[in-house]
């Protein structure tokens, strides 16, 4: 079902085909690059064209939202911080910032559901403040959950119509890993305690607090598991609708994405099953220490270009993976061919007899 998304149509194969046609020429034994030919081979695919070009616009957008969960014990800060973040976003000073910079990447902050007035510069798309306790209500209501759908859409949209040729998602929320764990343990019939992780850094009984809090909600939404905007309005929030709907819409609009940890993750389950095939059009950056993201990442059939015990969120571990992924245009576009550098191929070694093991 595309649930008002339009068809989404795989990469090219076309141009996947050409790609490894063209890696075999390039000056290098073949295969020798390993997965940076893969992904060269996908990003030809993506763009429709061989040899690809190098990104000239790649772009975050930080999908920011307050979650009621986090009245619950189930985080290490209070959900303050969440507008603190959004402002320190705007004024280049964090970890997003730093990242985007080094790996030619600009950011975009948008305030979904934000507990506070924001600037006006990010919250056009406001849909409420704060998401409700997913463990005691649901998380919107039915208008909500269609506005905040459609928030994704327009900012993919919005993105995509300025000239965004590669889109990562990122996320900002305290509390947001409790919702994110229940829609993957939800997704994939997984038990709370072995999907649950420390998120920002919960001590023992915080964490015995968001096992509980995830069961709880996990229950509430069981009845509507199998239904994708449903679940995003019981068991998800406004942060969460916005990303799914952004994802599938950038997949519907044929511009390849870099997933994040796994808020991101979750919200790219709910993704797929809103416009199935769209996770053709993903990568996977990285994998979390959260336990749920490893399920949503196998769930997803996405294997991570890195894995360096990251949970910031923020699209942080999408930006750090960017140069491999540049890594792999470059090399594609770049090298030159056995034929335009004058370099001999390699020869085929004449046929080893097989011994005769009768006699």
């Amino acid at each position: 079902m595309t649930h008002g998304f339009g068809p989404v149509a795989p990469p090219d194969a076309q141009f996947r085909a050409a790609a490894e046609q063209r890696q075999a020429q390039l000056t290098k034994p073949g295969g020798a690059l390993g997965r940076l030919e893969v992904l060269g081979n996908w990003v030809a695919a993506c763009q429709g064209i061989c040899p690809p070009k190098q990104f000239e616009r790649a772009r975050v957008v930080v999908f920011a939202g307050d979650h009621g969960v986090a009245r619950h014990g189930v985080s290490a800060y209070p959900s303050d911080v969440t507008a603190q973040m959004v402002a320190n976003f705007l004024g280049g000073g964090a970890a997003v910032n730093a990242l985007a910079a080094v790996a030619g990447a600009t950011v975009r902050v948008a305030d979904i559901s934000v507990n506070a007035d924001t600037d006006p510069e990010v919250s056009k798309h406001k849909v409420r403040r704060s998401s409700g306790a997913i463990n005691h209500e649901d998380a919107l209501t039915d208008e909500e959950v269609q506005s905040a759908i459609a928030a994704g859409r327009a900012i993919a949209d919005e993105e995509i119509d300025a000239g965004a040729d590669l889109l990562i998602v990122g996320d900002m929320g305290i509390g947001n890993t409790t919702p994110a764990t229940v829609l993957i343990a939800g997704l994939t019939n997984t038990e709370p305690v072995a999907a649950v992780g420390r998120g920002t850094g919960v001590d023992d009984a915080g964490w015995i607090r968001k096992v509980a809090a995830i069961r709880d909600a996990m229950r509430r939404a069981r009845p509507v598991v199998k239904e994708p905007v449903e679940l995003l309005r019981v068991a998800a929030g406004a942060d969460f609708a916005a990303m799914a709907a952004f994802l599938a819409q950038a997949a519907t609009r044929r511009t390849p994405v870099i997933l994040d940890g796994v808020v991101v993750a979750a919200a790219a389950m709910i993704a797929e099953d809103l416009a199935a095939g769209a996770s053709a059009w993903w990568l996977a950056g990285h994998r979390s220490t959260e336990p749920a993201h490893a399920l949503a990442l196998r769930h997803l059939r996405l294997e991570p270009l890195i894995d360096l015990d990251m949970r910031l969120g923020e699209g942080s571990g999408a930006l750090t993976a960017l140069p491999i992924l540049r890594s792999a245009v470059a090399t594609l576009a770049e090298m030159s061919t056995f034929a335009e550098a004058g370099v001999s191929t390699a020869e085929a070694e004449p046929p080893v007899p097989t011994p005769n093991l009768r006699k």
